[in-house]
């Protein structure tokens, strides 16, 4: 039983001993092994006994280390900020842009014209007033609702068919027209409440100023303001004879048809037509693409 035992003892010993010495270095360059069973080579084999460990590229998958090569790839989050606070940023340039506008030197003849005009009209609106027609005011009001309908029907059909077609200037046509409008109601809506005027017919009838409690004034033009501001980006997008006349023809109609319904004084029609006016060449200017219209590359020569 002891010598059994003991022949055991021999057998793991040797078994152990053999597995040590094959780990060690060089030990497969000294020794022969030719008593040993040949067996077959394991497929796509990366270690070999007694050689240098090596390891077969070609057998990994294509493109394993690009990535390595090319650094980390960005995250999804900071590739681009998202719509809306694009465009709430490029909304609040405008405004900075827009409010710094009359203080510059060369806008300083156009600050002269509307100064001048507005004062005079100021002077005159109860004498332009009182020797207007009568009558008729349901008819010029609801003239005035279509032009401007129109308009903005039309502006919006050009954006759809942008958007459609994936035509670029009719998008930009669009875009713009949409930032002009919301430009002008950041303008229209603090004027509206600091100057307070009573319309035609309220108050004492003198169209005084800083007597109105609400919104809904009549200084400046609201109606002319955004038609204005809509036919200046449309018409300064599209060159075209017949695309100017068409738009500032329905601006006109608009002013005029609001004018004579008796909603506003003559010089909050013209203060309202000439902010929509710089408003939309503003917009316009700021961001329009000179490869898609004629106004803007005539602007980006002016000024380079």
């Amino acid at each position: 039983m002891r010598k059994h035992s003991n022949r055991i003892s021999r057998i793991c010993f040797l078994l152990v001993a053999g597995g040590a010495a094959l780990s060690l270095p060089g030990f497969g360059q000294n020794y022969n092994f030719d008593f040993l069973p040949s067996l077959p080579a394991p497929r796509n084999q990366i270690f070999a006994v007694g050689a240098t460990p090596h390891f077969d590229v070609s057998s990994l998958p294509a493109g394993t280390f690009d990535q390595d090569a090319s650094g980390p790839a960005p995250e999804q989050d900071a590739e681009r900020p998202g719509l809306v606070k694009r465009s709430v940023k490029r909304v609040l340039k405008d405004q900075a842009g827009i409010y710094r506008g009359p203080f510059k030197p060369s806008n300083f003849k156009w600050d002269a014209l509307v100064l001048a005009g507005t004062t005079v009209l100021l002077i005159e609106d109860r004498h332009i007033e009182n020797n207007l027609p009568s009558g008729h005011y349901t008819f010029y009001q609801t003239t005035s609702d279509v032009a401007i309908g129109a308009l903005g029907a039309s502006a919006g059909a050009v954006w759809l068919y942008g958007i459609k077609t994936d035509n670029p200037h009719a998008k930009e046509t669009g875009v713009l027209t949409l930032e002009t409008l919301v430009n002008t109601f950041l303008i229209y809506t603090p004027m509206q409440l600091i100057a307070a005027r009573e319309r035609p017919g309220e108050g004492n009838g003198h169209g005084d100023f800083l007597k109105h409690s609400s919104i809904n004034t009549s200084f400046p033009g609201g109606h002319a303001m955004f038609t204005f501001a809509m036919a200046t980006i449309v018409s300064h997008e599209y060159s075209q004879k017949w695309v100017q006349v068409l738009a500032y023809t329905a601006a006109s109609a608009v002013t005029v048809s609001r004018f004579l319904a008796r909603d506003h004084w003559a010089s909050d029609m013209f203060v309202g037509g000439a902010l929509g006016i710089g408003i939309g060449a503003h917009v316009f200017h700021a961001h329009c693409d000179p490869d898609l219209s004629d106004s803007c590359k005539h602007h980006m020569r002016f000024i380079f």
